[in-house]
């Protein structure tokens, strides 16, 4: 699909994350008008400079800037500012930091860009995401984290390159916390029609190996960041593929991060990741996900851990 008339998209942050997630977005044909916002001046400039250089190329415009003004009418926000964590930082303490930068960050986004659907991918990004949606007081749909998109797509390629199939073919999905507690659906996981269990290929897989390839895939960015410092190309075209399906109103099913409501009574007021329809308003989780007893299990323990981290800090 071509890029969508009109449309705006704003990146808030200008580093490794927003600047690739920026460059994906513009490659991509994702918005008409990308923006790159952040309160360095010379370090924004320059990214959109650089990004500026090449729009030849493409058919979107790239603007941007440390005046909160450029943001205005942007149609999706994606907020990937944040700090870092520090050597000897706990997660917490990390969380408590961003949640500090949303509370200042997000009322001055959303007077700009009242109607936008705003995407969190900062970490801890269901944390953030609880706190952002009671900070705006925007309906939940419309507030909404990139939640286990990457480590779907993670758990897909390792799968694939397994079992010698194209990453199109495989149907496995990564649910509840983008983090330690997170898991595969592996009660529903296939390739092509087949049970994942059942996929003859050259052997077969095991539920041991899906066990040793889950954990492969929870701690794959300690692999990346232990290696170049950061990750950022898989979550720039991880957040761009979830603009996409917000501003071409697609209703594509991906597993974000929305704030819970009664529907399953141990996630209400938890946001973590299910499978999700994600068009024009926003993102709604697809009630009826199937679980197994384990997997269940594993969802309560995931939700629990998220509910102690926010509310720790008042959310």
């Amino acid at each position: 699909m071509g890029v969508v008339e009109n449309s705006k998209l704003t990146v808030v942050g200008a580093g490794a994350v927003g600047s690739s997630l920026a460059y994906a977005a513009l490659i991509r044909d994702s918005a008409a008008e990308i923006v790159l916002y952040d309160i360095a001046a010379e370090k924004v400039e320059a990214e959109v400079l650089d990004l500026a250089h090449g729009t030849q190329f493409t058919r979107a415009r790239v603007t941007g800037g440390a005046d909160v003004s450029v943001v205005e009418g942007s149609h999706v926000i994606v907020v990937t500012a944040g700090a870092k964590q520090a050597p000897g930082q706990s997660r917490m303490d990390l969380a408590a930091t961003n949640v500090g930068i949303l509370e200042r960050l997000l009322p001055a986004l959303l007077e700009r860009a009242p109607d936008a659907v705003v995407v969190l991918v900062t970490n801890p990004v269901d944390v953030l995401t609880v706190a952002a949606q009671r900070i705006t007081g925007l309906p939940v749909e419309r507030v909404f984290g990139s939640g286990t998109v990457l480590d779907t797509s993670r758990l897909r390629w390792r799968l694939a390159e397994r079992a010698g199939v194209s990453t199109s073919s495989v149907h496995a999905n990564i649910v509840g916390e983008h983090g330690d507690t997170e898991f595969p659906l592996w009660s529903e996981a296939r390739i092509g029609p087949v049970p994942i269990l059942d996929w003859e290929g050259v052997r077969r897989f095991t539920a041991e190996e899906l066990d040793g390839i889950a954990r492969e895939v929870r701690d794959a960015a300690y692999t990346v960041i232990r290696g170049k410092g950061a990750t950022n190309y898989a979550i720039g075209l991880t957040g761009a593929r979830i603009v996409e399906a917000v501003l071409r109103d697609e209703h594509a099913v991906l597993p974000v991060s929305t704030v819970h409501g009664p529907e399953i009574p141990e996630l209400e007021g938890v946001a973590l990741s299910l499978p999700s329809v994600v068009d024009g308003e926003g993102a709604r989780p697809i009630v009826g996900t199937p679980f197994s007893d384990r997997e269940r299990a594993q969802l309560a323990a995931s939700a629990e851990a998220i509910r102690a981290a926010a509310s720790a800090f008042g959310y």
